[in-house]
């Protein structure tokens, strides 16, 4: 039996005003991840303390991934005005 997790694609600012899009099945503990522990990203790492900004809910990992990519192929703006900053 699989189970049937929920996926969200997120989006980050990080301290230094950049953005960092990811995906995961708990945002709470990604974000406080990022901001506080070694499975951070190398990028939100060096760019601490980092917010969660924005994010969506996807039905699969696939479709997660793949929105993940979309979001961050965006400009800079075009991330801000999803963000609404």
């Amino acid at each position: 039996m699989t189970e049937n997790k929920s996926w969200y694609v997120y989006l980050l600012e990080c301290a230094d005003g950049t953005y960092y899009t990811g995906i995961t099945t708990d945002l709470q503990r990604r974000e406080w991840e990022h901001n506080n522990d070694k499975k951070a990203a190398r990028y939100t790492r060096a760019r601490r303390p980092v917010k969660l900004v924005w994010f969506e809910n996807q039905s699969s990992r696939a479709n997660a991934s793949k929105r993940e990519f979309e979001i961050r192929n965006l400009k800079r703006e075009d991330k801000r005005r999803l963000a609404n900053i």
